[in-house]
């Protein structure tokens, strides 16, 4: 069992699995805790059926799990110098074999995902899933290496996946009800939540990229590519960062006390929430952000902005209840 895991290891590490993890979670709640209790409040039946959100989480698990490994197969030269220790495209396994995986995974989320299209009469889906994957490959070959297109590109990515979930009920439903739907606010209510969450995972992927570009600048350099940290400087950088972080934390407050229908007052659970798990991390963030001074120290910085996305995900749980 023990050898079995050691063999596993690299091809989980190539993957991403707690990525992949963090974005089924994602899909799971954007549907459960946000879709269908706007769906509910509008004295609409839950439209997905358990199927199709199956097929959704596999459909944008498998396309990104590919990303990871296109992106893998691109960088040899760079991981050489950032990160040899943990290589798995040319140490484990061949570039052949990494491009033959990277095929098979796009092909099975492409297939999902033209199912569910096909089951939401979605064209919008449709192109969303064709357009995605060459955006990721063209990320990996170029436009990583661009200054500041990179960052932008992965964050959109980002974006993209809770608006999925509004996309495919809000297609169905004109499907089902057309012209009559104009008289309902549910498909505005639907992009609108689904959009913070978007506008939340672009914002953050965003910082969360380009303390990643300050973490690899020395194989970056060594590659002569174009990011934030090496046309800037890495404490420009740093200011950039700091800013969307501010930025972030300023759009949370705002929401939270002028536009979202919760109560307001010290002691209710979304302040609480909202203070304690969002912005005390943001915060936590900037100030561990200016303070490191090494690649474990920014990998750390990270990790802490994982936590944060993940504690934002959760704060569905809490639209569910109050909604």
């Amino acid at each position: 069992m023990k050898r079995l895991a050691e063999k596993i290891k690299p091809y989980l590490q190539l993957l991403r699995i707690g990525n992949l993890a963090f974005l089924a979670i994602l899909l799971y709640v954007m549907e459960k805790w946000v879709a269908m209790p706007l769906l509910q409040a509008e004295k609409f039946q839950e439209l997905m059926p358990w199927w199709v959100l199956t097929l959704l989480i596999l459909s944008v698990v498998c396309i990104a799990a590919g990303g990871y490994v296109i992106n893998d197969y691109f960088d040899v030269k760079i991981d050489r110098i950032n990160r040899p220790d943990d290589m798995v495209v040319t140490r484990v396994i061949s570039r052949d074999a990494a491009m033959h995986i990277f095929y098979a995974l796009t092909a099975v989320g492409l297939g999902a995902g033209v199912a569910v299209a096909w089951w939401a009469y979605s064209w919008t889906l449709l192109f969303t899933y064709v357009i995605i994957p060459g955006l990721l490959w063209f990320y990996s070959a170029s436009y990583k290496r661009m200054f500041l297109v990179g960052n932008l590109v992965v964050a959109f990515a980002s974006a993209i996946v809770p608006l999925l979930v509004a996309i495919a009920n809000a297609d169905y439903l004109h499907h089902l009800y057309q012209d009559a739907l104009t008289y309902s606010p549910i498909v505005g209510k639907l992009y609108v939540w689904t959009g913070g969450f978007a506008a939340f995972a672009f914002l953050l992927t965003w910082a969360r990229e380009m303390v990643k570009d300050i973490e690899d600048i020395e194989g970056d350099c060594e590659m002569e590519c174009r990011t934030v940290p090496i046309v800037w400087g890495e404490k420009n950088a740093k200011i950039f960062v700091t800013v969307l972080l501010m930025a972030i934390a300023a759009l949370i407050a705002y929401m939270l006390l002028a536009i979202l229908p919760f109560p307001h007052e010290w002691k209710s659970l979304p302040t609480r929430y909202v203070l304690f798990g969002l912005i005390v991390p943001i915060l936590c963030t900037i100030v561990l952000l200016w303070a490191a001074n090494n690649r474990t120290e920014l990998h750390r910085v990270q990790t802490i902005i994982k936590f944060t996305m993940f504690m934002g995900v959760l704060f569905s749980f809490i639209i569910a209840t109050y909604l």
